[in-house]
């Protein structure tokens, strides 16, 4: 499947989050070298915490040399909620490339995973043209002013 499709499964797994007015719903999924499915995730699927990367690379397991992480969001690159950013997990994981849809805003802390990810050499793929379908599950959030 191409990346578009994948990212689009990602977005639509978002619509599972059970909503909350502090964090994104957000949809993950982890495919690998040969194009298949590994695991796939979405936020607060076990707990109120959990991001959907999170959860999706729990289900993982292993190494993921070589994986791509598609994401409705851009993986988070500060959190107050973990040790350890979903960024920073998608690093270790082996993972070489990550796709998202949609910039985090400013909402909730300044949207760094994308750096982040850079930073450690992981490919970086934004398809905005998804964006619309990634903030839907989103929208009571986007109301508030950006800090």
């Amino acid at each position: 499947m191409p990346d578009a499709d994948w990212l689009r499964l990602a977005c639509e797994l978002a619509a599972l989050c059970p909503p909350s007015g502090s964090a994104f719903s957000v949809g993950a999924v982890i495919v690998g070298r040969d194009g298949r499915e590994i695991a796939r995730g979405h936020s607060r699927e076990r707990d109120q915490n959990e991001h959907a990367e999170e959860a999706a690379l729990a289900k993982a397991g292993g190494d993921l040399r070589g994986a791509t992480v598609y994401s409705s969001l851009e993986p988070c690159g500060r959190r107050a909620s973990r040790p350890r950013t979903c960024a920073e997990l998608i690093a270790a994981s082996g993972a070489s490339r990550v796709v998202f849809a949609w910039r985090e805003p400013s909402i909730f802390v300044e949207g760094t995973g994308a750096e982040v990810l850079a930073d450690a050499g992981v490919e970086l793929v934004e398809l905005p043209d998804l964006a619309d379908l990634a903030r839907a599950p989103n929208a009571h959030l986007l109301g508030r002013p950006e800090v």
